[in-house]
């Protein structure tokens, strides 16, 4: 394993971790969720599905989280992790190990990232896999109800624990939400023809399963949706784990 900082189109620095170099089967980006981090379960456990099946992986923290990247989590909007996505691939291509086409794998925020990306350069994707995705921002609104949003916007910020690392607080400013809403991928996810997973959590209430119900519907490719019962939506059971990575394992067979 080989971790490394790179820059950003800010200038920022942007922690990056390459595993497998030498494998020769494929290539794999895989990217966290809002105030996620590489090194969560979920994240490793995706990771080590495509190792094992030969593949070189890339794992980063954007900017503006909790893990090792520049910028304070309060920042943080769609916007700036899929800039970060981009650059981070943009800056893969001048590595040795570089190939095309790739597979992109990412969680909630970072799993209408990684959609946003392969519409956008759907010669370069093999398959994504977009997990608890985030569909629309409108639609994250009404996930958790009016209150919750309505206080958070007459404060202009949200706090609270993160549950990946307890004891630390977890700020959010309200121009997340503003930004978050110019985002809405159902409308064009019928190109998406290449292959997609998708995962949930049955006790979902951030990107519940009828979320990801009207996605599916929409892909018009080889597609695929798993149900975890029992799951919320970051997995961290160690049983939950398991049924995703054989999951992972069982579709990365398939491409």
């Amino acid at each position: 394993m080989k971790k490394l900082f790179i820059k950003n189109r800010k200038g920022q620095n942007l922690s990056v971790i390459i595993e497998g170099e030498d494998n020769k089967i494929g290539l794999a980006f895989i990217m966290h969720g809002l105030g996620g981090f590489k090194e969560q379960p979920h994240i490793k456990t995706f990771a080590d599905a495509f190792l094992e099946n030969g593949y070189i992986i890339v794992r980063f923290d954007t900017t503006n989280t909790i893990g090792e990247s520049d910028g304070k989590m309060e920042d943080a909007t769609l916007t700036n992790y899929y800039e970060d996505l981009e650059d981070v691939i943009n800056w893969a291509k001048g590595e040795s190990w570089y190939r095309e086409p790739f597979v992109l794998v990412g969680h909630s925020l970072g799993g209408i990232s990684i959609i946003l990306y392969a519409l956008k350069f759907t010669e370069k994707i093999k398959a994504i896999a977009p997990i608890s995705t985030v569909v629309s921002g409108e639609f994250s609104l009404k996930a958790h109800g009016e209150d919750f949003y309505k206080d958070w916007e007459d404060k202009g910020i949200r706090e609270w624990e993160s549950s990946s690392r307890p004891g630390f607080m977890k700020r959010l400013k309200w121009s997340h939400v503003l930004d978050r809403r110019k985002y809405n991928i159902l409308p064009e996810a019928n190109k998406l023809k290449i292959p997609v997973l998708l995962i949930v959590g049955d006790l979902d209430e951030t990107t519940p399963l009828k979320h990801q119900k009207l996605l599916y519907e929409k892909l018009t490719g080889k597609k695929e949706l798993h149900i975890i019962k029992g799951a919320e939506h970051t997995f961290r059971e160690e049983n939950h784990l398991k049924e995703i990575k054989e999951i992972f394992l069982n579709w990365i067979e398939s491409l």
